[in-house]
């Protein structure tokens, strides 16, 4: 039988806190699959989780006490993949044991506790990045070095992000077999309770790091919402601090197939970009027109393991020093401010509202 065999020379020792639905699917694959990746430990309070992943994966060591394995020397870096409301205290804990951090999407639910976050591991000389995958799209990569090599001045970004009836269908369908436990740790109350900020923290997020990869920062925003029948809908006007304006729409969900992309003019030429479900592993596809050879191109990109991609991104930053491809604990403040002034803006009749003064809690 062949076996995944480590090619590189250095690896990573990762320990991975939580084995619930995003490290099932996405970062413990990541790690059997990551060429520079060393699965140390896993960490579930639940036991029945914590066995079923260790049967499955094979770490070194298996831990019930998050403590315990931060205490592992061999840990060198932690993955963080439980709920958005632990992200920043569990992060905490793991800068302040010496580990650098891959801390899921969003990077939390306030700018205070992300910047704070951020100047102790900038202290202690540790590296976090925030788990903003669609970056490691080998497809928006392509996209991204056209736009900055061939596309001239960059006037205008519109970007799509519009979740579908029928996402549930297709996730049981390409995703493995999902085990859950009632001994899973969870966030005080119900994060789901107020939809609009449930939807525009976990998918805005995704929506904002596209803008932002591609078009630098974003300096305000006017947005308005409006939902009926279970469908929410936000219509987002940006200026990116370049002096490009663009247009963003989130939309959950729409009785159509999943629906996201980009296009973004310059005087040079034009991009234009469809991104499938993450969990179809499907790079994007797009196509970028040369208006000086009058030509378009579209990359054949065949690997869209997005999550091992950022798991081997964010190992190869901490063993070479590599820049990182992924987001910055930079750009997931910056997400966080701009989830926060979209949220005022609806709330102050569409108003423009500076990301500079974007404070407090989503």
């Amino acid at each position: 039988m062949k076996t995944n065999v480590k090619k590189d020379s250095k690896l990573l020792g990762i320990g991975i806190l939580g084995c619930g639905l995003i490290s099932q699917a996405a970062h413990l694959p990541g790690a059997a699959k990551a060429h520079n990746i060393r699965l140390r430990a896993v960490c579930d309070a639940s036991d029945e989780l914590r066995e079923k992943m260790t049967a499955i994966y094979s770490p070194e060591k298996s831990y019930s006490s998050y403590e315990d394995m931060l205490a592992d020397p061999e840990v060198e870096a932690v993955v963080i993949g439980i709920g958005d409301q632990f992200h920043v205290p569990c992060a905490w804990q793991a800068v302040e044991a010496g580990k650098h951090v891959l801390i899921e999407k969003p990077m939390g639910v306030s700018t205070q506790e992300c910047e704070e976050l951020k100047a102790l591991a900038d202290e202690k000389g540790l590296f976090i990045q925030v788990g903003h995958m669609k970056r490691l799209d080998p497809g928006l990569q392509y996209a991204k070095a056209f736009k900055d090599e061939k596309m001239g001045a960059v006037t205008t970004y519109k970007g799509w992000y519009c979740d579908s009836i029928g996402r549930y269908t297709l996730t049981d369908n390409v995703m493995p077999v999902i085990y859950s436990s009632d001994a899973a740790k969870k966030p005080a109350g119900n994060p789901k309770a107020v939809l609009d900020r449930y939807y525009l923290l976990g998918h805005g997020s995704h929506l904002f790091d596209t803008a932002m990869y591609f078009m630098g920062p974003v300096r305000r925003v006017s947005a308005r919402y409006v939902h009926e029948e279970g469908l929410h809908s936000w219509l987002i006007d940006c200026d990116f601090e370049s002096g490009a304006i663009g247009t963003l729409d989130l939309t959950v969900a729409i009785a159509q197939q999943w629906h996201e992309g980009c296009e973004i003019y310059g005087t040079g030429g034009t991009v234009f970009a469809k991104t499938y479900n993450p969990w179809e592993f499907r790079s994007s596809e797009v196509s970028c027109f040369d208006k000086e050879t009058e030509l378009s191109t579209t990359p054949a990109a065949f690997d869209g393991q997005f999550y091992r991609r950022e798991l081997e991104a964010f190992a190869d930053t901490i063993l070479n020093g590599t820049p990182c491809a992924g987001a910055t604990a930079d750009d997931g403040i910056m997400i966080m401010r701009a989830l926060i002034a979209t949220y005022r803006s609806v709330h102050e009749d569409g108003a423009w509202i500076d990301i500079a003064d974007a404070e407090g809690e989503l």
